[in-house]
């Protein structure tokens, strides 16, 4: 793979790409130091050698690195490292970045992602279950906001990425203004807009039981202790099928991950209002959070799947029954919530350009 993207650069024209890496050995006492094996077939990588730690709130650990330094290594050492990944080198964690000026150049800050910096990103760690591989793309666009499709990307950036394949997942960030608000060109995020939200997300939590009294929930359900102790008629089967039949209707598509679902919709004014339910990653309980996503902006509202659960917002799933009643008791509650804070966020934040998609 690096071999390939590397090459994607060079075909594309756009030259040697600037490598920046990061070879990490593992915390742990008594493990094989995969810096040790690299320094002594690889002697002048000794100038790169460091000991810090590469995250604040995470302790030092000895590893190879030039994004400090910004020198470069040859790529055959590169590529030597990378080849014995992770047979010869171990490493608990390795990334490789490439980056050239089409890209563009990240605004630190302007995203929470580690990755977040223009270039492709590609990554190797260790963890339990084995190798943790990862490959990410970051480019900058500018878009109009009255525009309905942002432009085409240029071609050479556009020949490197389809050289690493078909994305699996897209997210749009929005960056900071960097103007005065009468010399805005460009679509971007708006800090006023930001924090309206926040209150008004706030004063949603603040409000909560008042909410769901107004939504009318369809069922009762008994409280969470309860219904850990209750057994129920075997378990609730295929959950997707009841979740499709009953948002279909509030124009909610319905996509399931690894023990989540993201059911969402966008909405006039071009936000997107999603209902997140993790039905499973850790137990066979519901959580659920009404999100609305818009231009720098990601408004969270956790909700339970009935009065009675109030506070409690794991919720055993049961089976077909009990998950039949969670499901229509949550469509109830997004319709308020569709009719109320929706309205809400989009008078406080604003228009939303139609090409922004903050996931797909």
């Amino acid at each position: 793979m690096f071999s390939r993207i590397h090459q994607a650069f060079l075909n594309a024209g756009l030259g040697e790409p600037t490598l920046l890496f990061s070879f990490s050995d593992s915390m742990a006492d008594g493990s094989v130091s995969s810096v040790d094996r690299v320094l002594k077939r690889l002697p002048d990588m000794q100038r790169f050698l460091k000991t810090d730690s590469p995250h604040r709130g995470f302790p030092e650990m000895r590893r190879l690195c030039n994004s400090d330094s910004m020198e470069l290594a040859p790529v055959s050492h590169i590529e030597a490292i990378v080849a014995g990944i992770p047979r010869s080198f171990p490493f608990h964690n390795a990334t490789i970045h490439f980056h050239s000026p089409v890209f563009g150049e990240m605004v630190p800050g302007a995203s929470n992602a580690a990755n977040s910096v223009a270039g492709v990103t590609l990554s190797d760690s260790w963890w339990v279950s084995g190798r943790n591989r990862s490959l990410s793309a970051v480019t900058i666009v500018s878009g109009d906001a009255g525009s309905k499709k942002l432009p085409a990307l240029p071609a050479a950036l556009a020949a490197v990425l389809a050289a690493c394949g078909k994305a699996r997942r897209t997210v749009q960030v929005a960056l900071p203004y960097a103007e005065a608000p009468e010399q805005r060109s460009t679509a971007s995020s708006n800090p006023e807009a930001v924090q309206a939200v926040k209150a008004i997300v706030a004063d949603y939590r603040g409000r909560l039981r008042e909410i769901v009294e107004r939504a009318g929930l369809p069922h009762e359900l008994p409280p969470q202790l309860e219904a850990l102790q209750k057994p129920t008629a075997g378990n609730a089967g295929p959950l997707k099928p009841t979740l499709q039949r009953v948002f279909k209707d509030l124009g909610y598509s319905c996509r399931g991950a690894s023990g989540t679902f993201t059911l969402q919709r966008r909405t006039q004014g071009n936000l997107t209002a999603q209902l997140y339910l993790d039905v499973g990653t850790w137990s066979r309980n519901v959580t659920a959070i009404f999100r609305v996503l818009g231009m720098g902006f990601k408004a969270s509202l956790a909700i339970p799947v009935a009065l009675q659960t109030l506070g409690s917002m794991q919720y055993p799933i049961g089976d077909a029954e009990r998950w039949q009643k969670i499901v229509e008791n949550l469509a109830a509650l997004v319709t308020e919530l569709d009719q109320s804070l929706v309205p809400e966020i989009e008078q406080a934040a604003g228009p939303t350009p139609e090409w922004f998609e903050p996931e797909a």
